[in-house]
């Protein structure tokens, strides 16, 4: 979400591998390392969608690890995990949330679901950081999609009125929910989103097989207080809301989901053997990780007007090979390139935040 988790900046400030340490311009203060990976297998029977996991296809689904801060540097304080099964027509989710008090008050559609505590979902099919999804919903089953064309350091057009076709939701809760009365175990959620409305943003129709997507989770989850018997909201004691906690799978390293380059890569499996060891994150997408650290530097130096001549992109080591990424500026702009020694592509970041990929000759 944005700044500092925040789906709509306009509205608050909830915005939030094996690989050696990046060294930016300036050392890092903890290390980074490459995004989460997942093994998403194909479903072998009929899900159906109620919020409970006791289909033979999730029982086959891995679990992913527990989720962590959103910084990298904190244990949050309840635990949460996710699992993904898939078929010809869905893209399949399961999450489990532990929760002493579960709560939520939010009734409408599209309403600013992490008001209340949330499981949230973000999608982009191709990678590029641009044209993504975002899915939000509360223990109310209350839900918040969303489209954006671009994070919002580049300027996005929110299409807040765009709605999942198809969708199909379920919450299931051990406990009881708005009883501040007693102590509840956790809730979890289950949730089917059509591959038509998934693969509009992939560049292709077809849905993926045997390849991967760049999807991360987060949840939302504030400290509550009773006003008359119902649950709110923390306040302190000058009225204003205690911070949220943003707990998500593949780290952001600072409190801001809409930096699509950190989320984890999932890959769809038609192999039911197939482990996670079995997947690397391609060469191709370690390079262009270690770009968007340069991009971030670049574009904060053009946004504070410093003088890009003393910015100096990092060198990459990777297998022994020294990557140079070169910062080119023209009369139209500034973008960041470097050519693949692993493939011969030409990886290119430009000033918006988009990624493409080319044949060097091109």
């Amino acid at each position: 979400m944005f700044s500092i988790n925040c789906s709509t900046p306009w509205i608050s400030s909830h915005f939030t591998g094996p690989l050696a340490l990046l060294i930016f311009l300036g050392a890092p203060l903890f290390a980074q390392k490459l995004p989460e990976r997942y093994i998403a297998y194909a479903a072998t029977d009929s899900i159906h969608v109620d919020g409970k996991d006791t289909e033979a296809s999730w029982q086959q689904a891995s679990w992913s690890g527990l989720f962590i801060d959103i910084e990298g540097k904190l244990k949050p304080k309840y635990q949460t995990q996710m699992k993904m099964t898939w078929d010809a027509e869905f893209l399949y989710f399961f999450a489990k949330l532990e929760e002493p008090h579960i709560w939520g008050n939010l009734k409408q559609r599209d309403t600013i679901i992490f008001y209340n505590n949330d499981f949230e979902i973000f999608i982009d099919p191709d990678g590029d950081t641009h044209n993504y999804y975002e899915f939000e919903m509360n223990a109310l089953n209350t839900v918040w999609d969303l489209f954006l064309t671009r994070p919002y350091r580049n300027g996005t057009i929110v299409l807040d009125n765009w709605d999942i076709n198809g969708l199909q939701t379920a919450v299931s809760i051990d406990g009881t929910l708005n009883d501040p009365t007693d102590l509840d175990r956790n809730w979890s959620v289950e949730i089917a989103i059509p591959w038509a409305v998934l693969v509009e943003a992939s560049g292709s129709k077809e849905i993926p097989k045997n390849t991967f997507w760049r999807i991360n989770f987060s949840r939302v989850n504030w400290d509550h207080e009773l006003v008359n018997g119902q649950y709110r909201r923390k306040k302190d004691k000058d009225g204003e809301l205690l911070p949220e906690y943003n707990w998500v799978w593949s780290p952001q390293y600072k409190i801001n989901m809409h930096m699509p380059e950190y989320w984890g890569y999932v890959y769809f499996a038609t192999d039911s053997k197939m482990r996670l060891d079995d997947f690397a994150i391609p060469l191709d997408d370690q390079i262009k990780w270690h770009l968007y650290q340069d991009y971030n530097l670049v574009r904060e130096s053009y946004a504070q007007q410093e003088a890009t001549a003393d910015i100096k992109t990092q060198k990459i080591q990777l297998l022994g090979q020294e990557i140079s990424p070169k910062l080119i500026e023209t009369n139209t702009g500034w973008y960041i390139s470097v050519a693949s020694p692993f493939t011969g592509r030409r990886l290119i970041i430009d000033q918006t935040g988009h990624f493409s990929s080319f044949p060097s000759s091109q």
